[in-house]
């Protein structure tokens, strides 16, 4: 057990799917996983583990923002030996040919937090998924006919209250969307040697206007879901 998650060491699957909301995590096991449990509730971040086609896989909520991620990503990895890691999340859209409920994959991750700069010895690190499960989700994504956009967002600290500047150089360099997470957690990966991604649903949008209701938010993201899942089991 860790400070955060009160799993037993074996309880824990090699690949885990993480959506910031622990609700999502309970909708994936009940919906997706066979003979799921519940092996983690640790301030009801709750994590279960089950079976997908065969394979076992567990879901596990990260909370919201760069330190919640960081915690539970260097717990799964270090403490109970997560080797893939797929972020299944929301984001706020920013480019003008995105919409309500795109799914993104995300091939680069900018950011403002000075966690990945302090990382890598106060130098800009380039945040970006592993290839292989990129390549995969991608070819998934074709053979499922799911459509979806590939391309870079910026993982944001602020949720209220952006730097005036921010918007517009954000969609200066073509940045699709914002998270608050998937740039560290590509940089803990990255740093563990194990393979991560993030496949995300745009919830709202920033410049457009629009936004989805917690309940859809909760719910509604099957197609991104399965596209994670596929992506998952494949060799």
């Amino acid at each position: 057990m860790t400070p955060h998650i009160n799993a037993s060491l074996n309880d824990i699957a090699e690949i885990v799917l993480m959506p910031g909301d622990p609700l999502r995590a309970k909708y994936i096991a009940e919906n997706y996983l066979e003979d799921a449990r519940l092996v983690s509730d640790v301030r009801n971040m709750f994590a279960f583990t089950g079976f997908y086609k065969g394979v076992r896989i567990s879901v596990m909520g990260h909370g919201m923002g760069i330190p919640s991620v960081s915690i539970y990503a260097h717990e799964l990895i270090h403490e109970y030996g997560a080797k893939k890691l797929i972020r299944v999340g929301s984001c706020g859209g920013v480019a003008e040919d995105i919409n309500l409920r795109d799914i993104i994959v995300v091939n680069a991750a900018s950011t403002g937090s000075g966690t990945n700069r302090a990382r890598f010895a106060g130098y800009d690190y380039a945040s970006v998924p592993d290839f292989e499960m990129l390549k995969n989700c991608w070819q998934t994504a074709d053979e499922l006919q799911t459509k979806v956009r590939v391309g870079g967002i910026f993982t944001n600290d602020f949720f209220y209250g952006d730097p005036d500047n921010l918007l517009p150089a954000l969609q200066k360099m073509n940045i699709l969307a914002m998270d608050m997470e998937s740039a560290a957690l590509f940089a803990i990966a990255a740093e563990s040697r194990v393979q991560a991604l993030s496949i995300i649903t745009v919830s709202d949008h920033v410049v457009k206007g629009g936004e989805m209701s917690v309940l859809e938010r909760q719910t509604t993201f099957d197609q991104m879901m399965v596209l994670a899942l596929e992506t998952a089991i494949r060799d």
